[in-house]
């Protein structure tokens, strides 16, 4: 992947492309430092984020803002959408035919070019809501 976006293969980066894709949660920052700090110790918070920053430029990752503090990283390059938690912030990936057919409303044309678009829905996970009826029970 690093190759085909003109990415020099670095040990670092292999280790951080090897945790996002590795990962359905999509980590934030702190967490694929957490994850690559078990394989190489000397790998600085930096330098993750340099990193993220530079896969995000090249279209090797997407950013994911879901509202919370820290942006939340995708390996997943296929068209796919994602369902949030908003109580917990799980991210979830389903692919669906139908929203991956959505075209964008005419009044965007006067904002400029969609190049791609995909589809959030926010909502309470199953394990949240299922916590928030036992409090009320």
């Amino acid at each position: 992947m690093c190759r085909s976006a003109g990415i020099r293969v670095t040990p670092q980066r292999t280790e951080i492309l090897k945790c996002l894709a590795g990962s359905e949660l999509h980590p934030d920052a702190e967490t694929v430092y957490t994850c690559v700090r078990k394989v190489i110790p000397a790998m600085s918070l930096d330098t993750v984020y340099r990193t993220l920053r530079l896969f995000e430029e090249k279209g090797v990752i997407v950013r994911i803002g879901i509202g919370g503090e820290r942006a939340r990283f995708d390996a997943n390059m296929s068209q796919h959408h994602h369902f949030v938690c908003t109580c917990c912030e799980l991210v979830r990936d389903f692919y669906d035919e139908q929203f991956d057919a959505l075209k964008p409303p005419a009044v965007v044309d006067g904002l400029g070019n969609v190049d791609s678009a995909y589809v959030e829905l926010r909502g309470v996970c199953n394990v949240c809501r299922k916590k928030s009826k036992r409090k009320h029970s």
